[in-house]
């Protein structure tokens, strides 16, 4: 959601800044074309070269640079940027924003930048809950500005309190809605994700491959168009963005629960989680021993389906998505699965593909059999949730 996107990075003369190279890593990992703008005081901190090595761009630091001002270069960052971020923030820096004072490059450019900013500030906690902090921060907020932090946790000083930069992740999930249109807000959007443990004894559980990624990537996708999402999580599902209800679940019936609970009213349910068909028909809560193979039967029972029950509730998800995993003849039984669970539409794909860090599969739905190739799920949720905004 970042990609060939232009982000003007500022960073000031804290000792957060050394954080903010991390920070642009991850920008430039991610597909964003960087420039960053540096204050004199942020040069004491990390040099400028640290961050041309990494964006490939010169690094700007100078408001009286010939070359640059005889083309107005402050304004011309301004106009290139979608996006600014500034981090780390300081007190002073924030002062200055906020009374509009223009003594240096960064805070001339942000004089005439007409496009959404980040700041990140980074600071001891007693400085950052200062009255005059605080004051200066609610005015930037009612101009429009947003905030990313700061976090709480141990400062460079050695206290420990509210002051410390984001991590680099968390600045980017911040950025994320910045950067685009909130169609999908004021939509509630419930995920669940991962697979399930069905429990045997006290040691061994019957589950699958899969990892729950693609669930969680759903949950960041959505949640950066503005929706209020909800992520089942089974377990090991991998984080997602703060901004997404996540709750932890663990066997099928903990998963069907949570999901009736959630799903009452919702926009949209979208089944992703591989869960388990069976289950143990009884459960030891003693570790079973080797010595007892010999005589042993084990009986599954089925599980209930998730997507099927949620799609017959009275007051389903006005959209259900089901996924189906199938190893033959993958259109014509998710095409069969979509019907008989009453869901709206269906995603398949091949079970050999399960735990993989690629993915593609079949998008069916009641107009419409499209192939995907296989693709970094993060791209691949882009995709399945522009498929199901344009369902009807």
């Amino acid at each position: 959601m970042i990609k060939d996107k232009n982000i003007l990075v500022g960073v000031s003369g804290g000792i957060a800044a050394y954080r903010v190279a991390e920070l642009v890593r991850l920008l430039t990992k991610q597909g964003a074309k960087v420039r960053c703008v540096l204050t004199k005081s942020a040069c004491e901190f990390i040099t400028p070269l640290t961050f041309e090595a990494l964006t490939g761009e010169e690094v700007h630091t100078e408001l009286f640079d010939l070359t640059g001002e005889r083309t107005m270069g402050h304004i011309q960052l301004a106009r290139w940027a979608d996006a600014v971020i500034i981090a780390p923030a300081t007190a002073n820096l924030i002062t200055k924003l906020a009374y509009g004072i223009a003594d240096d490059l960064l805070t001339t450019i942000m004089q005439v930048n007409n496009k959404p900013v980040l700041v990140a500030p980074a600071m001891n906690h007693s400085m950052w809950e200062s009255d005059a902090t605080r004051t200066n921060v609610e005015t930037l907020r009612s101009r429009g500005i947003h905030f990313s932090g700061p976090a709480t946790g141990e400062l460079a000083c050695g206290e420990v309190g509210e002051g410390r930069l984001n991590e680099p992740e968390v600045i980017v999930d911040d950025l994320l809605p910045l950067l685009h249109e909130q169609p999908l807000a004021g939509q509630c959007w419930v995920i669940n994700a991962g697979p399930t443990w069905e429990r045997w004894d006290a040691a061994r559980i019957l589950t699958n491959r899969a990892t729950g990624t693609l669930g969680a990537r759903l949950a960041d996708v959505t949640s950066a168009l503005g929706a209020n999402v909800t992520l089942i999580a089974g377990p090991g599902t991998p984080d997602c963005s703060h901004r997404v209800n996540c709750i932890s679940v663990e066997s099928a019936t903990d998963m069907l629960e949570t999901c009736q609970q959630q799903a009452k009213g919702a926009d949209i349910f979208i089944g992703t989680a591989a869960v388990s068909d069976f289950a143990f028909k009884e459960q030891s809560k003693e570790k079973l021993k080797r010595g007892d193979a010999a005589s042993l039967t084990v009986k599954l029972i089925n599980n209930p389906d998730i997507v099927a029950t949620i799609a017959a509730m009275d007051d389903r998800p006005r959209q259900v998505i089901a996924f189906a995993a199938e190893s033959t003849d993958h259109v014509t039984h998710a095409r069969n699965k979509m019907t008989s669970k009453g869901a709206n539409a269906i995603f398949a794909n091949d079970v050999t593909n399960m735990g993989n860090t690629l993915a593609g599969g079949w998008w069916i739905s009641p107009t419409a059999d499209e192939q995907i190739e296989a693709m970094p799920k993060a791209q691949l949720a882009e995709i399945i949730i522009e498929k199901i905004m344009e369902l009807k």
